[in-house]
């Protein structure tokens, strides 16, 4: 294979993830991850900060989860990004249920408006492209979740996907961060 097989491996990926998702009723894709498995809520410190992503339309959806914990009394928080160049922040996302808080970041995804609080996230749900069962992930390419989660090593970091984004084998670099589990609709994997 020439040039860089984590390119081919995102193509097919999006494209897998992608079909899937076409095959799923909104009805049913509107009941999937709405509450975390309890192996997963018990790793939540009751204190938390818990960044979550806005969900593209093929992504895993997270606002199940930021519903549940904002329930349960936590700060819940969104990316944000001053504009395309900036470093990956995260700033309180108070409106799961409305979204009325939010706004079309740099990149076209939403996000807390500018006037939203600073915050730093104790947990992360992290979208994925592709997983393994080790706790490899690949995401977009950007690498701004990486570059976060290099200067936080203590943040616990939980990977949100589909089944069908599985892999065997990741060609992973030094810089990819592992994740302490990932969640797919019927299966958790870890903690590592």
């Amino acid at each position: 294979m020439t040039g860089n097989p984590k390119t081919a491996l995102r193509q097919r990926l999006r494209a897998a993830r992608k079909a899937h998702v076409n095959t799923l009723p909104a009805s049913i894709r509107a009941l999937v991850l709405k509450r975390p498995p309890v192996q997963i809520a018990h790793m939540v410190p009751p204190d938390a900060v818990i960044g979550f992503y806005h969900a593209t339309a093929a992504e895993a959806p997270a606002t199940g989860y930021a519903k549940f914990f904002q329930e349960a009394g936590h700060t819940i928080a969104l990316p944000w990004f001053a504009d395309r160049q900036a470093p990956m922040a995260f700033r309180e996302w108070r409106e799961p249920y409305a979204n009325s808080d939010l706004t079309a970041g740099p990149f076209g995804i939403q996000q807390p408006g500018d006037d939203a609080e600073a915050v730093e996230p104790d947990v992360l749900f992290i979208p994925l492209l592709g997983f393994d069962a080790e706790g490899g992930r690949l995401g977009q390419g950007a690498g701004h979740y990486d570059r976060w989660l290099a200067t936080r090593p203590n943040v616990l970091a939980i990977g949100l996907a589909w089944d069908c984004q599985l892999v065997d084998n990741l060609p992973l670099e030094d810089h990819d961060r592992p994740m302490t589990a990932i969640v797919t609709p019927t299966r958790l994997y870890g903690p590592f």
